[in-house]
């Protein structure tokens, strides 16, 4: 999933909005915050994306066809997901 820089923009803005109203953090440099939110954002976004092509085109290098929406393609989606999730997941 992609998303533009203006949602981006607005869903880091709405995070410092939430974190203040509710009391959770105390937010002196609303810019400084903004910029690691949105490399934040981005960065996971980036890794989601990568990883549904790679589980795509694993589904889709299985001998036998598995038509994407079925239930048997959800459940592999799923489940390579995971996996790849987990391999691709850095380090301590």
């Amino acid at each position: 999933m992609r998303f533009s820089e203006a949602r981006i923009s607005y869903l880091a803005h709405r995070i410092v909005e939430v974190l203040r109203k509710e009391g959770l953090a105390e937010v002196e440099q609303e810019r400084h915050v903004l910029m690691e939110l949105k490399r934040i954002l981005t960065g996971d976004l980036t890794v989601d994306t990568r990883l549904d092509a790679i589980v795509r085109r694993k589904i889709a290098s299985l001998s036998r066809n598995v038509p994407p929406g079925s239930r048997e393609w959800d459940i592999l989606y799923r489940q390579y997901y995971a996996e790849e999730s987990r391999k691709h997941k850095p380090g301590p």
